[in-house]
């Protein structure tokens, strides 16, 4: 991780911006020698789990566990 002075920060925040867009690093802003915060590249919105998605949105009608008789089978094919 890059550390940078907070006044040197003030003086090139647009091209360490880039600098972190491009590569992907965290930059680590000090302030008489103690971090005072972390420039680092934006990660949009984790997508949603599909796990439990459609949780109370479904409802089972009929028995799904037994197999299904010969004229459904044969039906389906």
């Amino acid at each position: 991780m890059q550390t940078i002075q907070a006044s040197k920060f003030k003086a090139r925040c647009l091209a360490l911006m880039d600098q972190v867009a491009r590569t992907g690093e965290t930059i680590l802003v000090t302030k008489n020698g103690r971090p005072v915060a972390e420039l680092r590249p934006h990660r949009g919105p984790r997508a949603k789990s599909l796990i439990g998605l459609h949780k109370g949105r479904i409802k089972i009608r009929g028995d799904i566990v037994s197999p299904l008789g010969t004229d459904l089978w044969e039906a389906l094919k």
